[in-house]
């Protein structure tokens, strides 16, 4: 009983006995000694496992498969070994001579191919030039019309493609020893590297090689060119927009007014930046507030005039301190910003109100006229800024703040006509917003039985916004009407009525308390308005 291994050659698992699998195993060192590990080396190895295992696969039978010490020996004798490289001239030309009279094997060549390697692989096996082979297919094409295409297919189909070393050997009638393999992967290996060698020392390749070097020195110097200008010009644009930028902000904040309005990127010429937060937050923290405000807009201002002329004039700096120290100063601006404003966030903490109520003494009035007052502030006042809820103008240069009231008209509990006025505020404490609320001004006049009221209400000589509202409501009587001057849609609001009206749809008309609610009443009278 012997010890037996399994192996893999090329592919193809073995069982082999000890001693055979000895001599295999130094058969195949030795070959890799020789041939080395270079590419060109591994692939005669790879191809003469190939043909070893071509030769243990012949000789396995169902009787016998298991790789004997004998058949090594055998196939070491049919392959050669590198000692027998080593031969004598006419030794050798015995051998090719021997060789050339072994059976050959019809492959398609993928060597020598046009289409499928047939007319290659045919000349192969009847020793012919595949050119002659190739001429006479294509005369019996038109001769046969078109059989000996058919013909040709069905070769392609039908004869296998010579893949490894051991059949293009066999192709050509020569037996697939290792000598034979290393010589035929040579020969290819040199056969590439002189057509490489021709083409790279023909015309066509030094021609088109300066043409495209060439061709590639152009593009890179006008992509060169082109990415100068492109740079240049984005500096250019940073540096104005940058300058422009610092300027608006810095005459804006001190001066007060842009003085360059109209142009991109510049703070609005109707900014008016001290004197806008001086209404909103304490006089202390108002210096404070324009510096951290200033360095927050202004330090990415500066760094865009930075970064333009850095890529305009290319001098060179400190790129990274001088980074690091904006964005320190930025960063140390911002969280400095947002202690002060949630500081001055809790001016609006509490919330106050004080109501005011003025009943109309006139038995006889059935119908309350309610208009708006003249605006006096057009006669002799500048409006400086306008937003939602409040305004400010300009009254001998002193500027004063006024806001815009709501009025509403719902009913009323009694038999009299009522107007109540409520004034609300909010403060830090709940007192604070009431002497926020105290110091409001608000006005109305009664001329028999038409009621004037102002369009704006005054916050105070020295209060400051903390969100001040004035809320009117006209109480109406059930049975009683109100006429709604046309003026009347800038103070009134969200008026409940039976039919949905809408407030600027409400004015010019009379309105009466029902049961079921303000109903437009029809009349004969003409009101002048």
């Amino acid at each position: 009983m012997k010890k037996t291994f399994t192996i893999n050659i090329s592919g193809t698992i073995f069982h082999i006995e000890e001693d055979a699998y000895e001599v295999l195993q130094k058969y195949l060192i030795n070959l890799k000694n020789h041939f080395g590990v270079d590419e060109e080396g591994k692939e005669i190895i790879a191809d003469i496992e190939a043909r070893i295992a071509e030769i243990f696969s012949s000789k396995s039978t169902d009787e016998k498969k298991v790789i004997t010490v004998e058949w090594v020996n055998e196939m070491i004798e049919v392959m050669g070994t590198p000692e027998d490289f080593a031969e004598e001239e006419g030794e050798e030309d015995v051998s090719i001579a021997s060789e050339a009279k072994r059976k050959r094997r019809l492959y398609r060549d993928p060597d020598h191919r046009v289409l499928g390697g047939v007319c290659g692989g045919l000349g192969a096996y009847f020793n012919m030039d595949p050119v002659i082979l190739r001429i006479i297919l294509v005369i019996l094409f038109f001769v046969t019309s078109g059989a000996a295409g058919l013909a040709y297919l069905i070769l392609w189909i039908a004869v296998p493609k010579a893949v490894s070393t051991a059949q293009r050997l066999e192709m050509r009638g020569q037996e697939a020893t290792v000598k034979n393999i290393e010589k035929s992967i040579k020969e290819e290996v040199k056969e590439v590297k002189e057509s490489y060698q021709k083409f790279k020392e023909s015309d066509t390749y030094s021609k088109g090689k300066k043409s495209m070097e060439g061709a590639g020195d152009v593009v890179y110097n006008i992509f060169k060119v082109i990415l100068k200008v492109f740079v240049i010009v984005f500096g250019v644009f940073l540096i104005i927009s940058g300058f422009l930028g610092i300027l608006g902000l810095v005459s804006s904040m001190v001066i007060g007014h842009s003085f360059v309005e109209g142009v991109p990127l510049v703070w609005g010429p109707e900014i008016h930046v001290p004197n806008m937060l001086n209404h909103f937050i304490e006089p202390g923290a108002v210096t404070w507030g324009l510096v951290l405000v200033g360095l927050i807009a202004g330090l990415p201002l500066l760094a865009l005039v930075y970064i333009g002329t850095k890529l305009v004039f290319r001098y060179k700096s400190n790129n990274a301190a001088v980074a690091l120290s904006m964005v320190g100063v930025w960063l140390v601006s911002l969280f400095a910003l947002l202690i002060l404003s949630v500081g001055q966030v809790g001016n609006y903490k509490q919330s106050s109100s004080i109501t005011k109520s003025e009943t109309v003494s006139c038995d006889s009035c059935q119908t309350l006229y309610l208009r708006v007052a003249d605006d006096k502030l057009d006669d002799y006042a500048e409006i400086d800024w306008d937003v939602e809820g409040f305004k400010v103008a300009v009254i001998d240069g002193e500027e004063i703040v006024v806001g815009y009231p709501q009025l509403d008209v719902i009913r009323s509990s009694g038999d009299d006509f009522v107007v109540t006025v409520r004034y609300s505020s909010r403060g830090k404490t709940r007192d604070d917003a009431k002497q926020w609320c105290e110091e409001m001004v608000y006005t109305y006049e009664r001329s028999d039985s038409t009621i004037y009221f102002d369009p704006y209400f005054f916050i105070g000589d020295e209060a400051k916004w903390r969100g001040q509202e004035v809320n009117i409501k006209v109480r109406v009587p059930e049975g009683k009407a109100v006429f709604l001057g046309n003026d009347m849609d800038e103070i009134i609001h969200d008026i409940e009525n039976v039919s949905n009206t809408w407030d600027g749809d409400m004015v010019g008309k009379y309105w009466e308390m029902k049961p079921d609610g303000l109903t437009e009443r029809a009349t004969d009278n003409e009101i002048d308005d």
